[in-house]
C-alpha cells in the first residue's frame, strides 16, 4: 500500500522556520519525484516546491524561492520541506505527493493532476 504521511506543521511567528517530513512506503522511492504542495482556505492547491529522486534536483515556486529548500534522507525514504523566514501568507494546509519520474515537466509549475498519490496534509500556520 503506498502512503505518504506529512509531519511537522504548526503553528509560528512570523520570521520563524519549520521543517515538514514526508514519509514514503509502498514504492521504488528512486522511481519518483516528490512535489510539496499547498491549500490555503479558498484557494486553489499550489505547487510550491519539486524534489526528483532520481537526480536530487529540486525546483520552487517564485513565491518561495530562497526561504524554502527540499531534501531528502533515501536511506529513510524521507523528504523535507525545510521553511525558513515564515510569512503569513505561508499559513496553509502542506501536502505532499508523489509522481512518477517518466511524466515529462514536473517542476515548477507543478501539476497537481501529475501526482498520483498524496499524503493527508498538515498544517502550518504563521501569525504576524
Amino acid at each position: 500500500e503506498v502512503q505518504l504521511v506529512e509531519s511537522g506543521g504548526g503553528l509560528v511567528q512570523a520570521g520563524g522556520s519549520l521543517r515538514l517530513s514526508c514519509a514514503a512506503s509502498g514504492f521504488t522511492f528512486e522511481d519518483y519525484a516528490i512535489g510539496w504542495f499547498r491549500q490555503a482556505p479558498g484557494k486553489e492547491r499550489e505547487g510550491v516546491a519539486y524534489f526528483s529522486s532520481s537526480d536530487d534536483s529540486t525546483d520552487y515556486a517564485d513565491s518561495v524561492k530562497g526561504r524554502f529548500t527540499v531534501s531528502s534522507d533515501n536511506v529513510k525514504n524521507t523528504v523535507y520541506l525545510q521553511m525558513n523566514s515564515l510569512k503569513p501568507e505561508d499559513t496553509a494546509v502542506y501536502y505532499c505527493s508523489a509522481a512518477l519520474e517518466t511524466v515529462e515537466n514536473l517542476g515548477v509549475p507543478l501539476k497537481r493532476d501529475d501526482y498520483d498519490y498524496w499524503g493527508q496534509g498538515t498544517q502550518v500556520t504563521v501569525s504576524s
